[in-house]
């Protein structure tokens, strides 16, 4: 399952707003953290598969920060952008804001980089058409997503010598 037929442009980001429902709810009142994570999931797939044209599975996801909680009610906005493309990987900033309909006040509640990885029906990895920055931002952001895939090989290497270890 390709676009390669398609001529259009791919989109570089995908936006998806909704509310926060009751059945979005933890035990202290506020929208469940895995509830955010699957959204932020969901868009980050969304928005790789719109790059690459191929089924995409998540690879990684890093550097998650919370900062503010989302209360039901609250219009939420996930919004996933290509920062970093790979030989068949994609690197996808995340960012969910949450907005008071009543009010129309509006913060950033999460953040985080996923990566993705595009392949083809059998399971095999396949290219994806390279992202070039445009921007001081975008330079900026992909150069965030080298330094993480870099920090990301250090601590898988630092676990495999951990599987050397006797368990305790």
């Amino acid at each position: 399952m390709t676009n390669q037929g398609i001529t259009a442009a791919r989109p570089r980001e995908i936006t998806l707003r909704f509310l926060a429902e009751p059945t979005d709810v933890n035990f202290g009142g506020k929208v469940h953290g895995g509830a955010v994570m699957k959204w932020i999931d969901q868009a980050g797939y969304a928005c790789a598969v719109g790059w690459s044209g191929y089924y995409c599975v998540t690879v990684y996801i890093g550097g998650i920060s919370f900062y503010k909680p989302v209360f039901i009610g609250q219009v939420v906005e996930v919004k996933a952008t290509v920062v970093h493309t790979g030989t068949s990987s994609m690197h996808i900033a995340v960012d969910v804001a949450a907005t008071d309909p009543r009010t129309g006040a509006r913060k950033r509640t999460t953040r985080c980089l996923i990566v993705f990885v595009a392949v083809d029906g059998a399971g095999d990895t396949v290219p994806v058409p390279t992202w070039t920055p445009e921007t001081e931002e975008d330079q900026r952001f992909e150069q965030y997503a080298i330094h993480m895939a870099s920090l990301r090989k250090e601590q898988e290497a630092e676990l495999l010598a951990m599987d050397s270890l006797p368990l305790r």
